[in-house]
């Protein structure tokens, strides 16, 4: 009997040995993936709740322009467009953003010496309210913001993307620490410890918050990872190649060099990269009063944006992606005889499209209302104080003059820990590639500088 119990024991403590190994790993890549993207995903955050009330913000700062007094009948929308055509003679129209609110103004953009400007004419009396240029829009401003910090270029937004991609893996460490190991208990496990006081307290509101939170900022972050520019390509790819995107194989029109988001705005995503058709040249073109006839013949839903015909070949796009995803549509008109060149609905995106577009509908919270916009923000400020949480938790337990790194684990990575790291890499590139150089730092560069070694203990 004493040497089964010793046995026994033995196994036990094994087991927790490696539990610890696998505990201090996970740790020291949770504490240097959240000391580094901090700043980055409080960032992230404030931008993506206050985008969530775009609408609502737009309507506060632009009400001059944007609201209108609602008449007896909306004019034609040649009327309105000649009006702007009238006040920017020199200037281009590119498209026209019909509302669908019938106390709000009708968006003309225009072009003038590559400058955009947001034009907004009131649809009963075809005056102009008021002019804004594009890139100080709100809804640009914030999203420049959100995706690229303004700055810009290739750099930053792999930045941003690798900055998501690490929240993802920071959230799954972090679930996997907190994870009750001994006695359970609801408090400092579902429910933090407000009596406690120190570095015990915050860690309860650090943990506890992130596993609340945790299923609604996994949903944010990875609806909004299809915007990304390298894994966003992929999955873009992968939607084409499995046939699991827009319909590309019911398609049969000839098609131009572009794609559809370098000529038309407001496009949806599943169609952004759709190859452009193009137009049968014949005689006469049509007017834009007859392409909103045709749109509401064809059942398009507002709002929705006629964007004109680029070339002699070019195709009125009419496109609606502003309203739920189920009203998603992409519609071109041959702008000779108005015939539908290529018509692609939400009921025609594979699965894989379909369920992006619901992804991006829940993530600029506009899918289910003012509900989705609420459960957005706590997800979005929740995790800006989970950030701060562990900032403070951080300050309270580093030694004076370190940067109080979790210690290493002397165990080496388990294959299947490397197996899903190479999984991890795969499905998301950055990330992979920050591995092998956070590994590579850990393992040779900072065991051989000693001031360094120092002050990260």
């Amino acid at each position: 009997m004493m040497m089964q119990s010793a046995a026994q024991e033995l196994v036990q403590k094994n087991d927790s040995e490696k539990r610890n190994s696998l505990y201090q790993t996970f740790w020291r890549w949770h504490f240097y993936g959240g000391i580094v993207f901090a700043p980055f995903l409080i960032l992230l955050a404030i931008s993506g709740a206050l985008y969530l009330y775009q609408g609502e913000i737009e309507t506060m700062l632009y009400k001059d322009k944007l609201i209108v007094h609602q008449g007896e009948k909306v004019l034609p929308l040649s009327q309105q467009t000649e009006a702007v055509k009238k006040e920017f003679p020199d200037a281009e129209i590119g498209s026209v953003r019909l509302p669908k609110e019938k106390d709000r103004a009708t968006l003309v953009k225009i072009s003038e010496n590559d400058v955009v400007t947001q034009v907004y004419v009131d649809q009963y009396t075809a005056k102009i309210t008021g002019t804004i240029l594009d890139e100080n829009h709100f809804k640009n401003v914030i999203a420049k913001l959100h995706s690229e910090w303004i700055v810009g270029g290739t750099l930053v937004n792999r930045l941003v993307e690798l900055a998501a991609c690490w929240t993802i893996i920071i959230l799954v460490m972090g679930l996997y620490i907190w994870w009750p190991r001994n006695k359970y208990a609801l408090m400092g496990t579902l429910f933090p410890r407000l009596k406690k006081s120190g570095r015990l307290f915050w860690r309860d509101l650090h943990a506890v918050t992130a596993f609340w939170l945790s299923v609604m900022i996994l949903i944010l972050i990875i609806t909004g990872l299809p915007w990304s520019g390298v894994m966003g390509e992929q999955v873009n790819k992968l939607a084409t190649s499995a046939n699991a995107g827009y319909p590309t194989y019911a398609w049969t029109a000839p098609k131009a060099e572009k794609t559809t988001d370098e000529v038309a705005e407001d496009i949806p995503w599943a169609t952004e990269n759709n190859p452009l058709p193009v137009s049968e040249r014949a005689e006469g073109k049509l007017s834009i009063d007859q392409v909103m006839y045709l749109a509401q013949e064809n059942n398009i839903q507002k709002p929705y944006t006629i964007s004109n015909p680029v070339g002699e070949d070019g195709v009125f796009t009419v496109a609606s992606s502003r309203d739920k995803p189920e009203n998603e549509a992409t519609v071109y008109f041959n702008q000779y005889s108005g015939e539908i060149v290529e018509d692609v609905r939400f009921s025609d995106y594979g699965w894989m499209a379909k369920a992006i577009s619901v992804g991006i509908a829940l993530h600029e919270g506009h899918y289910f209302g003012l509900a989705n916009q609420l459960l957005g923000t706590v997800a979005a400020l929740g995790l800006v104080a989970i950030v701060i949480f562990s900032l403070i938790m951080w300050k309270k337990r580093k030694p004076a003059g370190k940067l109080g790194v979790p210690k290493k684990s002397d165990k080496k990575l388990k294959p299947w820990l490397i197996a899903v790291m190479v999984l991890t890499g795969v499905l998301m590139p950055l990330a992979g590639i920050s591995f092998v150089l956070v590994f590579l730092l850990d393992r040779f560069v900072i065991p051989k500088i000693k001031p360094l070694q120092q002050w990260l203990s």
